[in-house]
């Protein structure tokens, strides 16, 4: 099972989460963004449908699979 990390950190005069090297909105508060983050990371673990997928991976190349929708990530929160 995939592991997706959220971290709160400053970013352009405010707070952000990010996961990778990916930034979410700006938000005025590190609370804000912490709280947003929280919510985002929940989101992640809910199941869905079962949908079929595209991606494009970091060569450039473009993928497409199944994703189950009971098929989600643990996820956590830090900053």
């Amino acid at each position: 099972m995939a592991n997706v990390h959220y971290t709160v950190v400053e970013h352009e005069d405010g707070w952000t989460y990010k996961v990778g090297d990916v930034f979410s909105e700006r938000y005025a508060t590190h609370g804000e963004a912490r709280e947003a983050a929280e919510r985002a990371a929940a989101e992640q673990m809910l199941p869905g449908a079962t949908e079929d997928i595209e991606f494009q991976d970091e060569a450039g190349d473009w993928h497409e699979e199944v994703s189950l929708g009971k098929d989600r990530p643990e996820t956590d929160v830090t900053g």
